[in-house]
C-alpha cells in the first residue's frame, strides 16, 4: 500500500509540473536562447563556396577522427597489447573495454605529445596568425607525423606497398606518398604488438601448464584448470608490478 501511495504522489507531481510547463508564457523559454538557422541561397561571392566546402571537409575529418587516430598514432600497438594481456590472464571482461581504450588513449597522447607540440608550433599557430598559407600549414603539419611513422615502419613493409601501388622506387623518405606510408606503418605496428603479446603469454602459459599437470596427477580431470590458474596468474602479475612493466615497455618501444 505504501508503494502505491508513493507512485500516486509521483504521478501527480509529474502532471502538475507538465501543466506549469505548458501554461507558462512562451517568452520565458525563448528569452536568452540562441537562434540557429540553415538556408540555401544564391551566392554573390565565389569565396562563399570555398568556405562552405572547407566546413564540409572539416566535418568529414572530425567524423573520421577515430579512424585517423588508429591509423597514424601509437594507439594500435597499445590497445592490441592490452587486449592480448587480458586474454593471457584469463579475466574475460576485466578490465572492461572502456577502461582499456581509455588507458590506450592516455598513453597515445603521452607518446604523441612531442609530435603534437611540433605540429602546433610549426603549422597550427603560424596558420592561425596568418603568416603561412593553408597548403604550407598542411605540409608543415604532416611532416612531424610522417617522421614518427617512418621511424616505426620497416623498410620491408614500405617496399610491399610501394610495389602494390606500382609507383617508382622512392629515392628519399620525402618521396614516399602518405597513402603508401600509412598502411605500411599499420602492419608494422601490428607486427610489433603481436611480438610483445607473445612474450606476455609465456609466463601465464607456464602457469596454466603447471596447474593442469598437478590436477591431472591428482586425478581431478573434471575440474577446469583455468579456474585454478587464474588466481595464481593475477597474483604473479601483481607481484612483478605488471602494469608498470607493460607501460614502460610500450612507451620505450616508440623511442
Amino acid at each position: 500500500m505504501q508503494f502505491k501511495s508513493t507512485s500516486k504522489i509521483i504521478l501527480i507531481a509529474i502532471v502538475l509540473f507538465s501543466l506549469v510547463l505548458f501554461m507558462s508564457p512562451q517568452r520565458s523559454f525563448a528569452q536568452g536562447l540562441p537562434k540557429i538557422s540553415l538556408g540555401i541561397e544564391k551566392s554573390s561571392n565565389r569565396g562563399d563556396l570555398s568556405v562552405t566546402l572547407q566546413i564540409v571537409l572539416l566535418i568529414t575529418i572530425l567524423s573520421l577522427a577515430p579512424a585517423i587516430v588508429m591509423m597514424v598514432t601509437s594507439f594500435t600497438r597499445i590497445v592490441v597489447v592490452f587486449s592480448f594481456l587480458r586474454h593471457a590472464i584469463g579475466t574475460q571482461q576485466m578490465p572492461p573495454n572502456q577502461l582499456l581504450i581509455a588507458m590506450a588513449l592516455i598513453l597515445t597522447f603521452f607518446v604523441m605529445a612531442p609530435v603534437i607540440n611540433q605540429i602546433n608550433t610549426d603549422a597550427v599557430q603560424p596558420y592561425l596568425k596568418g603568416t603561412i598559407s593553408q597548403d604550407d600549414a598542411y605540409k608543415l603539419g604532416v611532416k612531424p607525423l610522417r617522421e614518427f611513422m617512418l621511424r616505426q615502419t620497416r623498410e620491408k613493409d614500405l617496399t610491399l606497398f610501394v610495389d602494390l601501388a606500382k609507383i617508382p622506387t622512392p629515392n628519399t623518405s620525402d618521396d614516399i606518398p602518405t597513402y603508401v606510408l600509412i598502411p605500411g606503418f599499420m602492419i608494422s605496428e601490428l607486427r610489433i604488438a603481436f611480438q610483445i603479446s607473445f612474450v606476455l603469454f609465456i609466463p601465464f602459459l607456464i602457469i596454466d601448464m603447471v596447474v593442469a599437470s598437478v590436477l591431472m596427477s591428482m586425478g581431478m580431470l573434471m575440474l577446469p584448470p583455468v579456474m585454478i590458474s587464474m588466481p595464481f596468474k593475477i597474483l604473479l602479475f601483481v607481484l612483478v608490478d605488471g602494469w608498470y612493466l607493460i607501460v614502460k615497455s610500450l612507451v620505450t618501444s616508440f623511442h
